[in-house]
C-alpha cells in the first residue's frame, strides 16, 4: 500500500470546472519509468492488498488518506492558484505589499514568515477577486498565505496549514480561504477538521467540486456508511467529469471499507472507465480498478488494467496537449518490455 503522506492533494481554487485531473485521485504515486507492468505480477509476492492506494489503513481512523493522490511528474495539470509562476502575473500589480506599520498592526496570533519573493499577485485571479471584499493590505497578506500553503503542502502541510489558518484569521468569510484550511488539513490526516471547514466552503461558494473529498474524509473519521450516504446526495451529472471520477473512486473506497468488493467495483464502472482515451485522470481511475479486481482475485484482469495506466501516463507525459484540450488517444498493442520509453 502506497504511503498516504504521499498523495496529499493541492490546494484547487479554480473557479471553472476543471477539465484535467480531480482535486485529487487515489491512484500510487509512481513515475511510468519506476515500474513495468511486470515488475506487479502478483507471483512477486506482494499482497493483492498492497496496492491499495485508498484503502483505509490499519490503525485510528486518522492515520489514513484514503484519497489524495500526489500528481505523476510531468502529467498535465490544472493550473491551480497557489501554482502561478511569476512569470504569469499581471503588469498592474507586480509590487510587493507593504508590510503592516509596526508590530501592533499585526494580529495577535503569530502568523508564519513570508518569504519577499512570494507575492499577492502569484494568486489566481479568479481566486483574488475573491478578497476584493477585504482591504487592499489585508487582501495582500491573505493572497500571500494562501500562495505559501499551496507552495508548501506537500513537503511540509504542517506549515502549509499554519498559513492557511493564517489566513483563514484575517478571512474567514471567504470561500477560497476555508476551502484551502479544509485541504491542508486533510494532508495532516485532521479528518473531522476538514470536513468542518470543507462544508463551510461548500455552504458559502454553493459549489459540490470538493465533494469527493468531504466524502473520503467522512471515510477516514472511520464512517464509510456516512461517505456513501454523502457522496449520493448530489446527482452525479451536476457533477465535473473530473470530480465525477474523483467521487466514483471515493465511493468505491468506502464500499472496500465495508468490505463490499463487489459493489466497490461497480462504483468505478462508470461512462469515464474508457481503455481507448487517456484523460488526465484515466491513470487514476485505472489504478483504483485494478486494485478492487485484484481484491476479487481477477488477477489477469487486474494486470491488463495497470497496463492500461502505464500506457496512459506515458502517452499524458508525451503529448502535447493542445490548450482547451485533456484527452488523447491510446494505442492498446501487447507491452514490449524492451521497446524503448
Amino acid at each position: 500500500m502506497s504511503d498516504p503522506s504521499s498523495r496529499r492533494p493541492k490546494p484547487r481554487t479554480d473557479r471553472k470546472p476543471p477539465t484535467g485531473k480531480p482535486v485529487a485521485g487515489k491512484p500510487s504515486d509512481r513515475k511510468p519509468s519506476d515500474r513495468k507492468p511486470s515488475d506487479r505480477k502478483p507471483s512477486d509476492g506482494a499482497a493483492s492488498g498492497d496496492r491499495k492506494p485508498y484503502a483505509p489503513r490499519e490503525g485510528a481512523p486518522g492515520e489514513r488518506k484514503p484519497y489524495a493522490r500526489k500528481p505523476r511528474d510531468g502529467a498535465p495539470v490544472d493550473r491551480k492558484p497557489y501554482d502561478r509562476k511569476p512569470s504569469d502575473r499581471g503588469s498592474d500589480s507586480d509590487r510587493r505589499p507593504p508590510r503592516p506599520r509596526d508590530e501592533d498592526d499585526r494580529p495577535r496570533h503569530d502568523d508564519p514568515e513570508i518569504p519577499e519573493t512570494v507575492l499577492a499577485n502569484q494568486l489566481d485571479k479568479v481566486a483574488r477577486a475573491e478578497l476584493k471584499t477585504l482591504s487592499k493590505d489585508n487582501a495582500d497578506w491573505v493572497a500571500r498565505h494562501l500562495v505559501m500553503a499551496g507552495q508548501l503542502i506537500d513537503e511540509d502541510p504542517a506549515l502549509a496549514h499554519k498559513h492557511a489558518q493564517a489566513a483563514g484569521r484575517r478571512a474567514g468569510r471567504i470561500a477560497v480561504v476555508r476551502e484551502t484550511v479544509g485541504i491542508t488539513a486533510y494532508a495532516l490526516g485532521e479528518f473531522e477538521l476538514a470536513l468542518r471547514e470543507l462544508r463551510t466552503y461548500r455552504r458559502i461558494s454553493g459549489r459540490d467540486d470538493q465533494l469527493p473529498l468531504m466524502v473520503d474524509c467522512e471515510r477516514g473519521i472511520g464512517r464509510p456508511e456516512k461517505a456513501l450516504e454523502l457522496g449520493r446526495s448530489v446527482p452525479r451529472a451536476t457533477l465535473d467529469a473530473a470530480v465525477q471520477v474523483a467521487l466514483a473512486i471515493a465511493m468505491s473506497g468506502a464500499r472496500l471499507d465495508l468490505g463490499q468488493p463487489e459493489a466497490a467495483l461497480t462504483e468505478l464502472q462508470i461512462p469515464q472507465l474508457d481503455p481507448e482515451r487517456a484523460f488526465v485522470w484515466s491513470p487514476a481511475l485505472f489504478d483504483a480498478y485494478a486494485t478492487v479486481l485484484e481484491d476479487l482475485g481477477r488477477t489477469d484482469e487486474a494486470e491488463q488494467w495497470w497496463q492500461r495506466s502505464d500506457r496512459a501516463t506515458i502517452a499524458l507525459d508525451r503529448a502535447t496537449i493542445p490548450a482547451g484540450e485533456d484527452v488523447v488517444e491510446i494505442i492498446d498493442e501487447d507491452w514490449d518490455e524492451d521497446a524503448p520509453h
